[in-house]
C-alpha cells in the first residue's frame, strides 16, 4: 500500500528535456495532470535556465500559476504579468575582470549577457539599469571537455557554472545562485521548506535544485550525473514523466 503523504506538497520541475517534450510543446497529458495537481492544492514552480524572454509563450501551459525561476535562480518571473519580480546579479567590479580573463584563456570567446530587461551582446555594457543575470560565453573553436575545463580552471569561486547541454556553452551566474537557491528563497517567502518540495530534472544545472530539495525525480533520457543523484527515475520527457509525479502528489500519495 502506498505510503500517504500530506495534501499540500510543491513540485519543482525543469522545463527542456524535463516537462517539455524533444518538441518543446507539452503534451495534453501533462496539461492534464497539471490542471489536477492546481485542482488538488498542489504548488507547481518551474524551474530553468531559460531567461524571462523565453517564457511569455507559456501563458498557455501556467494558466494563473505562472511562477518561474528562471536563469538558473538569477530571476523570478511572473508569466501572466510579463514581469521579473526578483533579480539576482553580477556586481559589475566582480563581471568584468571574470570576462577579461576568459578572454584571454579562450581566445575568440563570445559572450552575451541576460538581464531582467533582455539579452546584450556585451556584458561590460552599461546602458541598462539591471545587472547581468546570467553570462553566456561560447566557444566553437575549443572540443568541450577542453571547453569546461578552461572555464572552470578561470572562473573559480567568482562565479556558479552551469552546463546545460549545449556545445560549447557556458551559463554563468554570480555567486551562491543557482536554481536551488532561487527555488529555496521563493519557498521560503511562503512557508515551504526543503521537505516539502518534490523536484524534477535532467542535465547538471538542475544538480543543486535536485540536492535540496526532499525528494528528487530523474527523467530517464537525464544525463548520468542526475540519474546517479535521483531518489527516482521516471519516465522520459517524450513519455509524460513528470505528469506521473503530479497525478500522485495530486492523489495525496
Amino acid at each position: 500500500m502506498a505510503e500517504a503523504i500530506d495534501p499540500i506538497r510543491v513540485l519543482a520541475t525543469d522545463l527542456d528535456g524535463t516537462l517539455l517534450r524533444s518538441d518543446g510543446t507539452v503534451s495534453d497529458a501533462t496539461r492534464r495532470a497539471l490542471d489536477t495537481a492546481w485542482a488538488a492544492g498542489v504548488v507547481t514552480v518551474f524551474v530553468t535556465a531559460r531567461p524571462p524572454r523565453w517564457l511569455d509563450h507559456l501563458i498557455d501551459v501556467v494558466g494563473d500559476h505562472g511562477i518561474v525561476v528562471c536563469g538558473n535562480g538569477a530571476f523570478v518571473y511572473d508569466v501572466p504579468q510579463r514581469r521579473v519580480i526578483t533579480e539576482h546579479g553580477f556586481d559589475a567590479d566582480h563581471l568584468l575582470p571574470l570576462v577579461q580573463d576568459l578572454r584571454e584563456a579562450v581566445p575568440g570567446m563570445a559572450f552575451a549577457a541576460e538581464r531582467a530587461d533582455g539579452m546584450g551582446r556585451d556584458p561590460e555594457s552599461s546602458d541598462s539599469n539591471h545587472p547581468v543575470g546570467k553570462l553566456l560565453g561560447w566557444s566553437g573553436e575549443v572540443d568541450a571537455p577542453e571547453f569546461h575545463r578552461l572555464v572552470t580552471d578561470v572562473v573559480e569561486d567568482r562565479a556558479e557554472i552551469g552546463f546545460s547541454g549545449v556545445h560549447g556553452l557556458a551559463e554563468m551566474t554570480a555567486p551562491g545562485i543557482t536554481k536551488a537557491s532561487g527555488l529555496a528563497a521563493w519557498c521560503l517567502e511562503r512557508g515551504f521548506s526543503a521537505a516539502d518540495v518534490w523536484a524534477c530534472g535532467d542535465m547538471p544545472n538542475d544538480l543543486p535544485m535536485l540536492r535540496w530539495a526532499g525528494r528528487a525525480f530523474a527523467v530517464a533520457n537525464a544525463h548520468s550525473e542526475v540519474l546517479a543523484i535521483a531518489d527516482e527515475v521516471i519516465g522520459s520527457h517524450d513519455d509524460d514523466g513528470v505528469a506521473s509525479v503530479l497525478r500522485r502528489l495530486a492523489d495525496g500519495r
